[in-house]
């Protein structure tokens, strides 16, 4: 795309469910999407093989989390360009983190890519309905975390995302796009579907997919906006112009989901 790059986040939900077909919509949603930068959620790279490699092939650089589960469960970056910087910070901020098999990271890769140097940052809070003051707690640990990675440089650009599993009221999304401080901190997250697709629900955890239902049994909680991307913000708004915010992977091929989230996909540009 000329002048632009493309972004995107997806939860590939490990292997459950029909694995075989899943991976062949995956591989359809993700080379329909042709994205630049992409940042995966449960992801399974254990004695059977690599889940991302299976979707992507071999023509991509791919990343993955240091710290995963017992069964190879973690989170992964995919993208076309070679980063220049990986880091990784430790999410395990309480004891009930600590006791469940939660591989309780977040990953920073930095890219020149045609808009200049950013920071792709994947972040994955718990998952666990109740544990809201976690998510808070997570949500001032990678934002702490991220001003550091950044320093001084103004010419650095942060796309933070992830399947955040909060809601956009939940105080730890609120404190990321800048309407709540939490401890001492503050910060401005600018997402994307929020500025691009104003009064839409965008619900990416919803009972139009059959997999909450059949496979994952979601079906007590009502339709949820849990997976972001969003723009780190300077004193006026988002560092990178944000032209674009979809849904995909949100329809059945041939009557098969990709997964049991729809994903979320935004197209940045440089801010004239």
């Amino acid at each position: 795309m000329d002048g632009k790059i493309r972004v995107a986040t997806l939860n590939l939900w490990c292997r459950h469910g029909d694995w075989a077909k899943r991976r062949s919509v995956l591989r359809e949603c993700f080379r329909a999407l042709q994205a630049d930068l992409v940042m995966l959620q449960e992801t399974v790279v254990d004695g059977n093989g690599d889940q991302v490699r299976e979707v992507f092939g071999d023509d991509c650089h791919v990343i993955h989390q240091g710290r995963r589960t017992a069964d190879g469960v973690g989170c992964s970056l995919v993208s076309r360009w070679q980063p220049t910087r990986v880091d990784e910070l430790d999410l395990l901020v309480t004891e009930r983190v600590e006791a469940r098999d939660f591989p309780g990271r977040s990953t920073a890769a930095e890219f020149a890519t045609e808009l200049g140097p950013v920071l792709f940052v994947n972040h994955k809070p718990n998952w666990q309905v109740g544990y809201e003051r976690e998510r808070e707690l997570q949500a001032l640990e990678v934002a702490r975390w991220i001003e550091r990675l950044v320093g001084e440089r103004e010419d650095l650009h942060v796309v933070l995302g992830g399947d955040f599993d909060a809601r956009p009221e939940s105080a730890s999304v609120r404190f990321l796009t800048g309407r709540q401080s939490l401890g001492d901190v503050s910060v401005n997250y600018q997402d994307v579907w929020e500025f691009a697709r104003p009064g839409e629900s965008g619900h990416t955890f919803t009972l139009e997919n059959p997999l909450i239902v059949v496979e994952a049994d979601w079906a007590r909680i009502p339709p949820r906006r849990i997976d972001y991307l969003m723009v780190r913000c300077d004193d006026r708004g988002p560092t990178l112009r944000i032209h674009s915010a979809n849904r995909f992977a949100d329809q059945p091929i041939e009557g098969v989901f990709a997964t049991d989230h729809f994903g979320v996909t935004a197209d940045l540009g440089p801010v004239d």
